[in-house]
């Protein structure tokens, strides 16, 4: 379990929320969550595949051009796991960080929980 959940870490924030074409991102979706998967992230609370969908274009429109890379290994405790990660143009330090943490039922991702470091959000001046 402890490797389809760094799988399923790794592979939602670069196939779902880093992936620009919405045909790849939907396969990514269909495969890495649940159908009634909840999405907890700041802008709200989603719930289902295709809201997940609309949620991940949205986001990857509003910075086309910035790629995800995580910071450190994944960690994985029974069926949830952990991923801290930085979004900013490539080759370049991040211009926002944060975090995501999921629940996992019968090898998808059931509930993805994503945290933004509050000293790094997006338009923040402090």
């Amino acid at each position: 379990m402890t490797d389809r959940i760094h799988e399923l870490l790794n592979r939602a924030l670069q196939e779902v929320f880093g992936e620009g074409d919405a045909a790849r991102r939907r396969a990514a979706i269909k495969e890495l969550f649940t159908d009634d998967c909840v999405v907890d992230v700041p802008q709200g609370v989603f719930v289902g595949r295709d809201v997940l969908d609309k949620l991940a274009g949205e986001v990857r429109a509003t910075h086309p051009d910035f790629v995800y890379a995580p910071h450190g290994a994944p960690q994985a405790l029974h069926s949830a796991g952990r991923l801290a990660w930085g979004s900013g143009p490539r080759g370049k330090e991040p211009v926002y960080t944060g975090s995501d943490v999921i629940v996992v039922r019968d090898g998808k991702i059931a509930a993805l929980y994503g945290f933004l470091d509050s000293k790094s959000m997006p338009g923040d001046r402090s």
